[in-house]
């Protein structure tokens, strides 16, 4: 059984000022995403997904489909693209939207647009952060376990202090779990840095304080495993969800929150996995010199080739 990979890319990258999934940031122009890809083909991944926007889909699969013509899977057979849309009106029959929404409606929305192109256990990660490949081991290695499994799910939680940025304070899910390494809940952080005096602080939105913060603590970086089940159960709970926000200009269905509700309702587990590789990612303009010089880095210590595919 060959996981699938979902890549959530139709961020549209208002804040870092274009379409950061096809910013070249590698020595040969490669994108956070042609990392992902590399990383998760030799973890054993056979299929890619994109969730893109309506408006650059025809620009991005063509991108795609020409750069990575006659990449094999670890069995030897060409890797699967498909590519998938998440627009506003994507919704179940029976609601009217506020004419004033503009946004569409979160991740978990955006994973549910895929419900027909995947039926095997799949990873699902951002377009614009890079994971590393001990995640995609991790995450590949946990979906073949679980082929046949139903009502379990599964996060990759990065270790706090390897998420951090040279930028400033960063917003953190800090992962709680059980003695059988199960979520239980996913508390968020925010404005976490090492201050003066050498402690990692943040502001938890729980207690309202500002607070020191376990540097080996897991966190999540929305990289999550989920089986095909997971479509059934999560398309309900937006049902829900819609229910109470139709109207809502802001407010959006996000992964944390179908898995909280199942964890809550008791409909579904959530286990939780430690990666020991260190994130890194782009959200602002400001962030890219130090991307690509950290992706220098790698290929100079020969983790990656460049070019990445030839």
């Amino acid at each position: 059984m060959k996981p699938t990979l979902l890549v959530l890319a139709a961020g549209m990258g208002s804040r870092y000022g274009g379409l950061k999934q096809m910013d070249g940031l590698g020595p040969s122009g490669e994108t956070i995403i042609d990392y992902s890809i590399y990383d998760a083909v030799n973890a054993g991944f056979g299929k890619v997904v994109y969730i893109v926007r309506e408006y650059f889909k025809e620009q991005m699969e063509q991108t795609v489909r020409e750069k990575y013509a006659g990449v094999k899977c670890c069995d030897g057979t060409p890797l699967e693209f498909c590519f998938v849309t998440q627009e506003l009106d994507k919704i179940p029959a029976g609601f009217t939207l506020n004419p004033e929404r503009q946004k569409p409606w979160g991740t978990a929305h955006a994973v549910l647009m895929a419900a027909d192109a995947i039926h095997e256990p799949f990873v699902v990660i951002n377009g614009d952060d890079f994971y590393g490949r001990e995640s995609f081991k991790i995450a590949a290695d946990w979906c073949r376990e679980h082929a046949d499994s139903k009502d379990v799910y599964a996060i990759v939680g990065f270790e706090v202090d390897h998420t951090l940025s040279e930028s400033g304070g960063v917003s953190r899910g800090i992962c709680h779990y059980d003695a059988q390494q199960h979520l239980t809940t996913v508390e968020e952080t925010h404005n976490v840095m090492f201050e003066a005096d050498g402690v990692l602080r943040g502001d938890n939105s729980v207690t309202g304080k500002h607070e020191a913060v376990e540097s080996k603590a897991l966190c999540s970086m929305n990289m999550w495993c989920f089986t095909p089940d997971y479509f059934t159960k999560s398309a309900a709970i937006f049902v829900d969800f819609l229910k109470e926000n139709i109207q809502e200009l802001k407010k959006e269905y996000y992964i944390p929150y179908a898995v909280d509700y199942m964890i809550t309702k008791g409909t579904g587990s959530c286990d939780v996995l430690s990666t020991p590789s260190h994130w890194f990612g782009v959200t602002f303009k400001e962030d890219r010199p130090g991307v690509v010089a950290k992706f220098a880095e790698l290929v100079e210590k020969g983790v990656y080739p460049s070019p990445l595919y030839k």
